[in-house]
């Protein structure tokens, strides 16, 4: 006799449905490639100028505590409007939002080509950092639209595993287009650098614009049975949260912990994305394509690592140690890179433990906070902890290129970012673990 179950109902006690399993597998082909590639372009506009400055330093004689605060500048723009940006995605939808991002920040990026002056760098810096302000708390934000907290982790850190892909992609294709194009139309390698990856976020964004639903209902290419699922799984995930007022999000200290925490790990991520071509060429290498080639390595295994240990935390519903331990990992990976600094090959097999260390940190983070926010207090709280932990990206390359300059060495600047990847570590394993393991 044939089943007369009802397909928006589980099986059995949390076993997921064939008809819920095949409907999220449709959300995540739909929603994942366009996502993934958004985030791609987006951060290669935001860190290739860690290879535009193998030349750009001594073309426009910069030294390297100005190209740290140049590249950390962004992080002031990006925190000014983080807010504001976010709230205004959850209110007009992401849609459009999204788009107007993308479009603005390839635009500026690109003309940074332009730039002859310190000055120059600094102010358009600071413009893209305004450009994109809210580009990925807003992911974050849209996330929890589509996916419900124990089927998140892994998404979030597919969509992260961007970060890594930008890396093996971008530092062979950075490498290649500084090579090959330099002296092309009378113009620099770094200037070719941004104008070839500023065009596809310019492009990307108008795809956006015409390929994202901003709701699950919104979406025609579910059937309506889908989207009730979708949409009771949503509500049940919500039951517990708590949508907070914009006032009692600047007051709460659960998220000022999680703006720590999350401050911690980015000092890592861009100590490494800012400066990690400038470490290799430190030990030798002087080829940019080389250097490129080189680079993808620690971004290839990061991507590994990131999808490997979101599997275990979503299967075990258990978050704090799935952070922590890659967290201390990461550190000791950066310890590793500054003794090795002499051998090319170990300093990789370091930096290359501390890329996957650090990577694999960040998106299982997210789990965090979205497991107690929602609604208005979820845009407004993850704009908040995002924006304040990025002051990071501004602090971690600029007291990196300081100490660099000041001690002749790499070694003090990486000693400083795994003491802060420690202290994140411990700062995570203080979250009670009933508030965010299910």
């Amino acid at each position: 006799m044939a089943s007369t179950a009802n397909p928006l109902q589980r099986p059995g006690a949390g076993a997921p449905s064939a008809f819920e399993e095949a409907t999220y597998r449709k959300v995540a082909w739909r929603l994942s490639p366009l996502l993934l590639i958004c985030y791609v372009v987006a951060y290669l506009d935001r860190v290739n100028v860690g290879f535009a400055k193998l030349q750009m330093s001594t073309d426009l004689g910069l030294s390297d505590a100005v190209y740290g605060f140049g590249a950390g500048i962004f992080f002031f723009g990006y925190f000014i409007f983080e807010v504001p940006s976010n709230v205004i995605l959850h209110k007009v939808g992401a849609r459009v939002w999204i788009a107007r991002i993308m479009i603005t920040w390839g635009i500026i990026s690109a003309l940074t080509m332009f730039i002859t002056t310190p000055t120059m760098f600094y102010v358009m810096r600071f413009l893209l950092g305004i450009a994109e302000a809210g580009f990925f708390p807003g992911i974050i934000l849209y996330l929890t639209y589509w996916y419900p907290a124990h089927r998140r982790g892994r998404m979030t850190s597919l969509f992260m595993t961007a970060i890594a892909l930008s890396g093996l992609i971008g530092g062979p294709v950075s490498g290649w287009i500084m090579k090959s194009f330099d002296g092309v139309n009378n113009w620099h390698g770094w200037q070719w650098l941004l104008l070839l990856e500023g065009i596809p976020s310019i492009v990307v964004g108008l795809v956006v614009f015409f390929m994202l639903d901003d709701r699950i209902s919104k979406a025609k290419w579910l059937t309506q049975e889908e989207r009730e699922l979708l949409e009771r799984n949503i509500a049940a995930d919500n039951v517990e949260k708590e949508d907070m007022s914009i006032g009692k999000i600047f007051s709460s200290p659960k998220v000022w912990l999680m703006s720590l925490i999350y401050f911690s790990f980015v000092m890592g991520l861009y100590g490494v994305s800012f400066w990690l071509p400038t470490i290799i060429k430190a030990t030798g290498v002087t080829d940019a394509l080389s250097i490129g080639l080189l680079s993808a390595i620690p971004y290839g295994a990061a991507v590994v690592s990131m999808l490997v240990v979101a599997k275990s935390a979503d299967k075990r519903g258990e978050r704090r140690w799935h952070i922590a331990i890659p967290a201390v990992l990461g550190s000791i990976g950066l310890v590793l890179s500054v003794i090795w600094a002499n051998n090319t090959a170990l300093a990789m097999l370091g930096l290359t433990l501390a890329t996957m260390g650090i990577l694999t940190t960040l998106p299982l983070f997210w789990s965090l906070p979205t497991a107690f926010l929602a609604g208005t207090g979820a845009a407004a709280g993850i704009a908040m902890i995002n924006s304040l932990g990025n002051l990071a990206g501004f602090l971690s390359p600029y007291l990196v290129g300081w100490l660099k300059q000041a001690t002749a060495s790499n070694s003090s600047g990486m000693y400083m970012l795994a003491g802060f990847l420690i202290l994140g570590a411990l700062l995570v394993l203080s979250v009670p673990a009933r508030t965010v393991n299910r």
